[in-house]
């Protein structure tokens, strides 16, 4: 395989580099293993909590699929951010942030240390973009893991998720449940090693490296400590190898049907809104030239066909049951939305992997329904557009079963004070609750607002109180929430223009977000505007603010050049 080791070669080929070869020698590698390609194996590892706990020993698995495959695997560890411990206070700010970071950080190691190929090892919800981004970035032959479910909670003899844990703090708030209840589901929401259960964020991007072509079909959906997780931890390794081999890039996957594939299944599933954001950020790292407006055009002709929470009834283990992301897939190449002609890491087509893959005979139609009897006759996402957000926005539509929603401003310039109002009542049915100056720059880093909109649904006013944020949502929100609103406040969107008792009109059948302000108005208080200073002027998140762009381009970092 020494046509394999093009990069390597450059740093431990020739005599001129017997230092360089002396340091691998002196953690155990033979001139053996040094004669192989060399593969870098990223772990988003770390004891914060449960959804990246068991990635270590995956990657340690992963390694011998490498050696297997005939290459010598180096493993090395990523920093990541949990963000279900990070929500609602200002460690939030670090979590987008997280995804740019461990994007940088495999560059900089594959790059530095001229391995050959990649294996990654993902689990809570920034990993697996930030890793898809590097991968596409980096461009060297690799392959792609999501490391799995939690298994769902049990409060009362019901299935729980985190989910139910967050909306409990707003029932609690409001006396509806005792400070009994809320620990039960505190202790026991969750069980196991692995993600949030439902179909959230880390899950949702869990199944697009499926329906991207960077991952082993079937590998997204088994829970973390199902023994299955091993297998294909093994065969990822392998099959990093066997990418190689065939000369396959990330970027050869990664095309715009590629994408078109994985925005459709986040419409068919109802996935999480951080879905766009994220794809987005894939692409460009990609080559491909991904808009809102695909987002939109892909929605409009994929009925949502999954049953799933936030918005639905079951969890990521439920749809595993009945055959996980393929299922979905099938479904939806069965009614010709897919471009099967994709290429894979396997080298083969998704169309070929498809007809391999062996669904469970098992009921399913609770979960997974044909295209022809949908649970929604449009996707799960919508994107808004408007004199609020010129740019775009985003709503979960799966996650609400209302369609439009008229009504006045309560307006905060930050995530604390709008928790605030919320729990103690001064937010009333009808109301528009607006989050901003919580953006890609003013947060900086676009917080998760799910404490809020937990609370206003525990509060019983999930259908009734909108809250519209130039942050971002969770994907265990659900309620009227519109987030990513473009242009964001910091630079002087219309959102920032907004006061208190403004009307602001939802439609999501138009795809309209509207404040009902006369243009004469808005230009006068646009006059008078004046930006925030800097919440941070020295460390990451101010590094950060002055390079992030907007929402709407998937809040990428450009580099002034």
């Amino acid at each position: 395989m020494q046509n394999l080791k093009a990069r390597s070669n450059l740093v431990y080929g020739g005599y001129e580099k017997a230092p360089n070869r002396a340091f691998l020698k002196a953690v155990g590698l033979s001139d053996d293993d040094i004669a192989k390609p060399l593969v870098g194996v990223a772990v988003t590892w770390g004891e914060m909590g449960p959804c990246n706990i068991h990635t270590l020993a995956l990657g340690n698995v992963a390694k011998e699929g490498v050696r297997a495959g005939g290459g010598t695997p180096r493993l090395f560890a990523i920093p990541l951010v949990i963000d279900g411990i990070a929500m609602g206070s200002e460690g939030m700010k670090y979590s987008l942030v997280s995804r740019e970071v461990i994007a940088n950080s495999v560059e900089m190691v594959v790059n530095a240390h001229g391995y050959d190929g990649i294996v990654a090892i993902s689990g809570c919800d920034k990993t697996t973009p930030g890793l898809l981004m590097a991968l596409a970035r980096i461009n060297i032959p690799s392959a792609i893991m999501y490391a799995g479910t939690t298994l769902p909670g049990n409060f009362k003899g019901r299935p729980i998720t985190i989910q139910d844990v967050y909306e409990a703090v707003g029932a609690y708030s409001k006396g509806k449940i005792t400070a009994e209840d809320l620990r039960l589901m505190e202790d026991n929401a969750i069980p196991t090693a692995g993600t949030c259960g439902g179909l959230y964020t880390a899950n949702t991007m869990g199944m697009i490296t499926e329906a991207l072509g960077m991952a082993l079909l079937g590998s997204s959906s088994p829970p973390a400590v199902d023994a299955q997780r091993t297998k294909y931890a093994y065969e990822t390794g392998k099959a990093a190898m066997r990418a190689m081999e065939l000369g396959i890039k990330p970027r050869d996957v990664m095309t715009f049907e590629a994408f078109e594939n994985a925005v459709t299944l986040l419409m068919a599933s109802g996935g999480s809104t951080n879905g766009v954001l994220h794809l987005l950020a894939i692409a460009r790292e990609a080559g491909v030239n991904l808009t809102l407006d695909d987002f939109d055009r892909i929605g409009k002709r994929t009925p949502e066909i999954v049953n799933m929470k936030p918005g639905g009834e079951y969890t990521m283990y439920d749809l595993h049951k009945v055959g996980g992301a393929p299922l979905i897939l099938k479904k939806l190449a069965e009614a010709g939305l897919l471009h099967l002609d994709a290429l894979t890491i396997t080298g083969r087509t998704l169309g070929k992997e498809l007809e391999a893959y062996k669904i469970p005979d098992v009921p399913h139609d609770h979960i997974v329904r044909d295209v022809k009897n949908p649970f929604l006759p449009y996707g799960g996402i919508k994107i808004l557009k408007g004199t609020l957000a010129p740019e775009g926005a985003v709503i979960k539509v799966s996650a609400t079963s209302v369609r439009k929603h008229r009504g006045p401003a309560k307006v905060f310039d930050s995530e604390e004070e709008a928790f605030k109002a919320v729990t103690s009542g001064k937010i009333q049915e009808g109301d528009v609750v607006i989050i901003r100056y919580e953006g890609p720059k003013g947060g900086p880093g676009m917080r998760e607002m799910l404490a809020v909109t937990a609370a206003i649904a525990g509060q019983g006013l999930g259908d009734k109180v909108a809250l519209v944020t130039d942050g971002r949502f969770s994907g265990a929100t659900r309620g009227i929430s519109v987030g990513h609103v473009a242009p964001e406040a910091a630079v002087g969107g219309p959102i920032a223009l907004v006061q208190d008792g403004d009307i602001i009109n939802i439609d999501v059948d138009a795809g309209r977000i509207d404040l009902e302000v006369s243009q004469e108005e808005l230009q006068r208080r646009a006059k008078e505007w004046k930006p925030k200073p800097p919440k941070y002027t020295s460390g990451l998140l101010a590094q950060y603010a002055s390079l992030v762009s907007s929402a709407s381009e998937g809040a990428v970092l450009k580099p002034k050049l």
